[in-house]
């Protein structure tokens, strides 16, 4: 279209300054336009707004005279107009409906419900947008720069555009205003939709009448209308701004009506809830069966040094690997509710099954609230996958077995009450994937629980094999030689009938093949090889073999010595026998050793009550959060005064060493307050906040542990705990951390504050003289000492207290001998030894046959120059005490050279303030922090029971667990025996 034009068109030369202007404008109204999110534009974009609105109205000056003529009318129509629009657009969607969102972001905070305003960033045009449509009026100044005809009907159309615009403007600012002062805002998205579309239909609708319009004459719109259209549209924004600001008032009234609402609410809520009395709770009461398995879960992994063993009766499942002993379980338990392998072990721990009846097939593990559905089969999946979680949990440390119980309870219709354990199978031979000591874990473990005289053992032996290959039947015959409590099983019968000879199988029914005696001989079939078939199809399988077996044509066994449901049957019924018959002696073994425990503790503890690490815990817990309360205790001036000591040997070093001592060596004063200058200020922006930091800590941490030094000698105190809460104190301190925003803000007052060098009254001069002889003895005290070390005792010390020079320490005073001479001869001496220096005091040396190396002479000289130099230190201390009047009048020019002062009162202005910095900061924020790291460990310290046992330990307190859980124990079992008694 350019091209086109260029030729046809002529434009009159005054045009081509209309350049410069149209491209600050749009440079102005486009690319110098920052959106910040709430409304309002930035204020150096502002500013060069204004200065280009300004600069445009006065308009470029060529040839001594300003253009104004109507010929440019069309120009700064386009100008304005876009400017005009531009900023109404930020300043509607910044003000109006920004402002509203802002508000909302506050209302979240109380209404769950009010709507995310993260999608107003995919409402507004990006910057890739704008920075298009600058481009686009340069191209459409460029493609007009030729020549330009003005039509004279722009005036009536730009007039229809310009309120076109403002009446739509109009509405959509009322809309927004309207959303915005409702509560749950149900238009502002729609608002915000229609205001996007709006900007995307302006900005090409500019641009395509820009392009069409560049024979468009504007000499009819005169300047002067144009600015006071401008500046009535900017009357207008400013009036929306204050209502805008006027809707903002009134929702912060509303959130701090609401809060106040709500604290009275919640208040009268509280109150309330303790008033009401609580309701009592239904006690359910339990079956004899989970009553029995409580005491038995009680009884798990007991010891004592009593030796009152666990001899309860229980089913024992014992047998070979891939033996059937699951199958079997789940047969008696009529659910699938064990993980199954092919080959592989699957039972890695005794498994604990208490067998009741219900109207609800369920299972539930006994440290879990949830129930299992086992008549779904999606729940009967998640209990075996929980069971497998659970087993391989429980193996640690490259075990294969572990002895940790798991406990569960099946319930169920038809289901005989008893309690059965399911073992890990007996191996042959480990496999390379086990742990070295797997096989003999696994008999150990069986042996274990069959010791126990009053345990039924369900011994599973596998039918499909030779009986010679089994080891469980050894194992049964030791524990139990008579066979009183062993019930034997012959399992996979199905398959033993097509492998063996009937009369073996018989001979087996009736104890004559194994060397094992048995109360019952039983066969079973407890499944067809299928791993997916339920205890419905596997029943019914066993019942249709059984009854067309060849073992029942041919009288080989008696009908009740088959099925599982036999089994069950009589299992169950021998195990109620020997619980009758073996409780009461249960119950008063226990009952003796609780008498015997009362009887310690009371000759051993009389006067203090029987407290487990749970209550000892909880009382430790409390000592602990009091002397963290009394951390607040502590008066300003204590804190200020420890936090002062705590600085200066913190930062007394650094003084000295990296700032002091190499600007006073230097030997003039203006060189001094350069060196200082420079070195105070790399400090204070680097190591100086983080030490002040590290300072403050310390400090909190030695008043913190002072405090418990303090409770430890009062005479109520009970050193039980102090092992305890050492730990615990330990371990918050570990964890906790300086505010990182603390180190900022130190650095901004420390610099500050060494930016003042003048000492402004004698007070203060005085106490930095104090300051400043105080460290240089301290220093020289050092200095002394290493000069004693190096050089051995003196005259007096050898006479008075026996004591002799080695060697070195003889030839160190050989070289001293040889400086202290050029410290006479020069007292203000340099740091260093010059050349000839060193040369002579060789050659000296070497004429009392002492032969020394150069960097020994150095080494020796060190510690001689600094104990020179701060000696004069002091003096110069004495010499300031008096010379602050000199020192106010004259300054640098004093005759005394009081620098040295000058330093410490900085550094001690600083100490000053920092501790001052620091107090408010341990008060306000880091005591309170500190408080809550103890809390949280002492939260994750109260759920983990084996720190409590290694935090609380001693006679009184091992003492104390025995007897309690020896009388809980005792409660279960005479509530189990009064149940049991009833029943009868």
């Amino acid at each position: 279209m350019a091209q086109l034009l260029r030729g046809k068109i002529s434009i009159d030369p005054r045009f081509k300054h209309i350049r410069p202007t149209v491209y600050a404008l749009s440079r102005v109204n486009f690319s110098g336009f920052s959106y910040n999110g709430s409304g309002s534009s930035g204020g150096n974009g502002q500013r060069r707004q204004n200065f280009y609105y300004q600069e445009f109205l006065r308009g470029p000056k060529f040839g001594g005279y300003q253009y104004y003529q109507s010929s440019r009318g069309y120009a700064m129509l386009v100008g304005r107009v876009l400017r005009g629009v531009l900023k109404l657009r930020y300043l509607v969607l910044g003000g109006a409906i920004g402002g509203g969102v802002t508000l909302n972001k506050r209302y979240e905070e109380w209404k769950d419900g009010l709507p995310d305003m993260k999608w107003l960033e995919e409402v507004m045009p990006d910057n890739e947008k704008w920075g298009q449509f600058t481009k686009n009026l340069l191209a459409v100044k460029n493609s007009v720069k030729d020549s330009i005809e003005i039509d004279p009907r722009l005036k009536q159309l730009s007039e229809n555009k310009i309120n076109e615009w403002r009446e739509w403007f109009d509405k959509r600012l009322d809309n927004a205003i309207e959303a915005a002062e409702t509560q749950q805002n149900p238009q502002i998205e729609s608002s915000f939709q229609n205001l996007s579309e709006l900007i995307s239909d302006l900005y090409g609708a500019t641009k395509e009448e820009l392009r069409s319009k560049n024979t468009v004459n504007a000499k009819t719109l005169s300047a002067d209308e144009s600015r006071r259209r401008v500046e009535t549209l900017q009357t207008q924004v400013d009036a929306l701004q204050t209502e805008i600001m006027n809707v903002q008032l009134k929702y912060q009234r509303e959130i701090e009506k609401l809060e106040k609402e709500n604290r009275d609410l919640r208040q009268q809520y509280l109150i309330l809830r303790t008033n009401r009395k609580q309701p009592q709770k239904k006690r359910i009461k339990k079956s004899l069966i989970d009553m029995y398995s409580e005491v038995l879960d009680e009884l798990s992994g007991y010891d004592t040094s009593y030796s009152t063993a666990d001899h309860l009766p229980r089913v024992v499942v014992v047998g070979d690997q891939s033996s059937g002993k699951t199958s079997v379980l789940e047969a008696i338990a009529q659910a699938r509710i064990f993980p199954r392998g092919s080959g592989e072990m699957m039972t890695r721990a005794p498994v604990k099954v208490t067998l009741s009846e219900g109207p609800y097939h369920v299972a539930q593990f006994r440290d879990s609230d949830r129930e299992y559905d086992l008549t779904r089969e999606s729940d009967l999946a998640e209990l075996r996958r929980d069971v497998e979680i659970r087993m391989r949990n429980s193996v640690r440390g490259g075990k294969t077995v572990s002895m940790d119980v798991i406990s569960m309870t099946v319930k169920g219709p038809g289901l005989q009450r008893m309690v059965l354990v399911d073992l890990p199978g007996i191996i042959s031979t480990q496999t390379v994937d086990m742990a070295a000591d797997t096989k003999d874990s696994i008999k150990h473990m069986t042996e274990h629980y069959m010791s126990n005289p009053n345990a039924i053992i369900l011994c599973i032996q596998d039918g499909s094999v030779d009986a010679e290959r089994s080891n469980v039947t050894d194992l049964v015959s030791q524990c139990d030689p008579l066979g009183k409590r062993t019930i034997f099983v012959l399992t996979k019968v199905d398959m033993a009938e097509e492998l063996a000879d009937p009369n073996r199988i018989r001979k087996i029914l009736s104890g004559k093949l194994f060397p094992m005696k048995a109360l019952g001989y039983f066969a079973v079939v407890t499944g067809r090889g299928r791993k997916d078939d339920s205890i419905e199809i596997i029943r019914e399988y066993e019942e249709k073999f059984f009854k067309n077996s060849k073992l029942f044509q041919s009288g080989v066994t008696m009908s009740h010595q088959v099925t599982t449901r036999n089994l069950s049957l009589a299992v169950a019924d021998r195990f109620w026998k020997m619980v009758r018959e073996t409780i009461e002696q249960q119950a008063d073994a226990f009952k003796a050793t609780r008498f015997n425990l009362e009887t310690e503790w009371k000759n051993n503890f009389p006067r203090l009550r029987e407290s487990g690490r749970d209550e000892l815990f909880e009382k430790a817990k409390g000592e602990v959060l009091d002397e963290v309360v009394n951390l607040s205790q502590v008066s300003a001036k204590k804190w200020e005064e420890l936090l002062n000591d705590k600085l200066w040997e913190k930062l007394s070093n650094y003084v000295f060493e990296n700032v002091y001592l190499p600007a006073a060596q230097s030997g003039s004063t203006n060189s001094f307050n350069t060196m200082v200058d420079i070195k105070l200020r790399q400090w204070a922006e680097q190591a100086l906040p983080a030490k002040s930091v590290e300072a403050g800590w310390e400090a909190l941490q030695k008043e913190f542990q002072h405090l418990m030094e303090v409770a430890r000698k009062t005479p109520d105190h009970d050193n039980l705990y102090d092992h305890l809460k050492s730990a615990v104190i330990d371990e918050a301190i570990r964890r906790h951390t300086w505010e990182d925003k603390a180190i900022d803000m130190l650095r901004v007052i420390q610099l500050n504050t060494l930016e003042d060098r003048s000492v402004h009254d004698k007070h203060e001069w005085d106490q930095a003289v104090r300051f400043f002889e105080t460290s240089v003895k301290e220093k020289l005290q050092q200095t002394e000492q290493t000069i004693s070390e190096m050089f051995g005792p003196t005259t007096s010390q050898k006479w008075l207290q026996w004591r002799s020079s080695t060697d070195e320490q003889s030839k160190r005073k050989h070289v001293k001998g040889e400086l202290d001479k050029i410290l006479a001869s020069d007292s203000k001496h340099s740091p260093t030894l010059s050349y000839d220096e060193l040369t002579t005091v060789r050659k000296n040396l070497q004429r009392g046959n002492v032969e020394v190396e150069t960097d020994y002479i150095r080494e020796t000289w060190y510690p001689i120059y600094r104990r020179h130099f701060l000696k004069q230190a002091i003096n110069r201390a004495y010499d300031c005490r008096k010379a602050y009047y000199l020192y106010t009048q004259q300054g640098s020019d004093c005759e005394i050279n009081c620098s040295d002062v000058v330093l410490f009162w900085r550094i001690q202005q600083v100490i000053k303030v920092t501790a001052n910095a620091l107090r408010q900061q341990v008060i306000n924020r880091e005591a309170r922090r500190l408080d809550k790291e103890i809390k949280e460990v002492l939260d994750e310290y109260s759920e983990d029971d084996d720190r409590k046992q290694q935090l609380l330990i001693g006679k009184r307190v091992t003492l104390a667990e025995e007897l309690i859980r020896v009388r809980h124990i005792q409660e279960k079992l005479e509530e189990f025996i009064n149940a049991l008694n009833q029943e009868k």
